[in-house]
Protein backbone atom coordinates (compact mmCIF):
# COMPACT_ATOMS: atom_id res chain seq x y z
CA UNK A 1 0.00 0.00 0.00
CA UNK A 2 3.00 2.32 -0.02
CA UNK A 3 2.47 3.15 -3.67
CA UNK A 4 0.65 6.46 -3.96
CA UNK A 5 -1.96 5.10 -6.37
CA UNK A 6 -2.92 2.27 -4.02
CA UNK A 7 -3.18 4.64 -1.07
CA UNK A 8 -5.29 7.06 -3.10
CA UNK A 9 -7.56 4.23 -4.24
CA UNK A 10 -8.03 3.01 -0.67
CA UNK A 11 -8.72 6.57 0.48
CA UNK A 12 -11.31 7.11 -2.23
CA UNK A 13 -13.07 3.87 -1.37
CA UNK A 14 -13.03 4.75 2.33
CA UNK A 15 -14.56 8.16 1.66
CA UNK A 16 -17.29 6.64 -0.50
CA UNK A 17 -18.21 4.30 2.36
CA UNK A 18 -18.20 7.32 4.69
CA UNK A 19 -20.72 9.06 2.41
CA UNK A 20 -23.05 6.07 2.81
CA UNK A 21 -22.73 6.27 6.59
CA UNK A 22 -23.52 9.99 6.42
CA UNK A 23 -26.79 9.26 4.60
CA UNK A 24 -27.84 6.93 7.41
CA UNK A 25 -26.65 9.34 10.12
CA UNK A 26 -28.78 12.08 8.58
CA UNK A 27 -31.79 9.77 8.40
CA UNK A 28 -31.47 8.43 11.94
CA UNK A 29 -29.95 11.39 13.82
CA UNK A 30 -30.68 14.42 11.66
CA UNK A 31 -26.96 15.17 11.41
CA UNK A 32 -23.66 13.52 10.62
CA UNK A 33 -21.11 12.55 13.23
CA UNK A 34 -18.92 15.30 14.62
CA UNK A 35 -15.14 15.16 14.56
CA UNK A 36 -15.22 14.10 18.21
CA UNK A 37 -17.62 11.25 17.50
CA UNK A 38 -15.42 10.06 14.65
CA UNK A 39 -12.39 10.13 16.95
CA UNK A 40 -14.28 8.13 19.57
CA UNK A 41 -15.07 5.54 16.91
CA UNK A 42 -11.38 5.24 16.05
CA UNK A 43 -10.39 5.08 19.72
CA UNK A 44 -12.92 2.34 20.39
CA UNK A 45 -11.66 0.25 17.48
CA UNK A 46 -8.01 0.72 18.46
CA UNK A 47 -8.83 -0.47 21.98
CA UNK A 48 -10.59 -3.51 20.57
CA UNK A 49 -7.55 -4.26 18.40
CA UNK A 50 -5.57 -4.48 21.64
CA UNK A 51 -7.88 -7.22 22.86
CA UNK A 52 -7.73 -8.97 19.50
CA UNK A 53 -3.92 -8.96 19.68
CA UNK A 54 -4.20 -10.59 23.11
CA UNK A 55 -6.58 -13.16 21.59
CA UNK A 56 -4.10 -13.71 18.76
CA UNK A 57 -1.40 -14.40 21.36
CA UNK A 58 -3.72 -16.72 23.28
CA UNK A 59 -3.96 -14.59 26.43
CA UNK A 60 -7.51 -13.26 25.97
CA UNK A 61 -10.51 -15.30 24.93
CA UNK A 62 -13.12 -13.90 22.57
CA UNK A 63 -16.16 -15.38 20.90
CA UNK A 64 -15.89 -15.92 17.17
CA UNK A 65 -13.00 -15.83 14.74
CA UNK A 66 -10.36 -13.54 16.26
CA UNK A 67 -8.21 -13.58 13.12
CA UNK A 68 -11.09 -12.49 10.88
CA UNK A 69 -12.09 -9.83 13.39
CA UNK A 70 -8.49 -8.60 13.61
CA UNK A 71 -8.30 -8.21 9.83
CA UNK A 72 -11.62 -6.37 9.86
CA UNK A 73 -10.65 -3.99 12.68
CA UNK A 74 -7.22 -3.21 11.22
CA UNK A 75 -8.84 -2.33 7.89
CA UNK A 76 -11.54 -0.34 9.65
CA UNK A 77 -8.90 1.58 11.59
CA UNK A 78 -7.28 2.57 8.32
CA UNK A 79 -10.74 3.69 7.19
CA UNK A 80 -11.07 5.92 10.26
CA UNK A 81 -7.70 7.55 9.49
CA UNK A 82 -8.80 8.39 5.95
CA UNK A 83 -12.10 9.78 7.23
CA UNK A 84 -10.46 11.90 9.92
CA UNK A 85 -7.82 13.22 7.51
CA UNK A 86 -10.52 14.28 5.08
CA UNK A 87 -12.55 15.97 7.82
CA UNK A 88 -9.41 17.83 8.97
CA UNK A 89 -8.51 18.76 5.38
CA UNK A 90 -5.22 16.87 5.55
CA UNK A 91 -3.77 15.40 2.35
CA UNK A 92 -3.10 12.01 3.91
CA UNK A 93 -1.41 10.67 0.77
CA UNK A 94 1.20 13.44 0.91
CA UNK A 95 1.43 13.35 4.70
CA UNK A 96 2.14 9.62 4.59
CA UNK A 97 4.77 9.97 1.87
CA UNK A 98 6.48 12.86 3.67
CA UNK A 99 6.36 11.15 7.06
CA UNK A 100 7.81 7.88 5.77
CA UNK A 101 10.60 9.77 3.96
CA UNK A 102 11.48 11.66 7.15
CA UNK A 103 11.45 8.51 9.26
CA UNK A 104 13.50 6.61 6.67
CA UNK A 105 16.09 9.42 6.56
CA UNK A 106 16.33 9.54 10.35
CA UNK A 107 16.64 5.78 10.70
CA UNK A 108 19.22 5.55 7.93
CA UNK A 109 21.28 8.25 9.64
CA UNK A 110 21.11 6.45 12.98
CA UNK A 111 22.07 3.14 11.38
CA UNK A 112 25.04 4.79 9.63
CA UNK A 113 26.27 6.31 12.93
CA UNK A 114 25.93 3.19 15.06
CA UNK A 115 27.54 -0.21 15.27
CA UNK A 116 25.67 -3.51 15.60
CA UNK A 117 25.41 -4.82 19.16
CA UNK A 118 27.04 -8.18 19.77
CA UNK A 119 24.06 -10.41 20.66
CA UNK A 120 26.17 -12.48 23.10
CA UNK A 121 26.43 -9.56 25.56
Amino acid sequence: MTESGNLASARNEALEVRRLYEILEQRFNGETWSLHELMLGLSNDVGYIGRLILAHDGTWGIDGDSEAELKHKLAETLWWVFVLAERLDIDIDQAFTDTMANIRTGLSGTIARTEPVNPSH
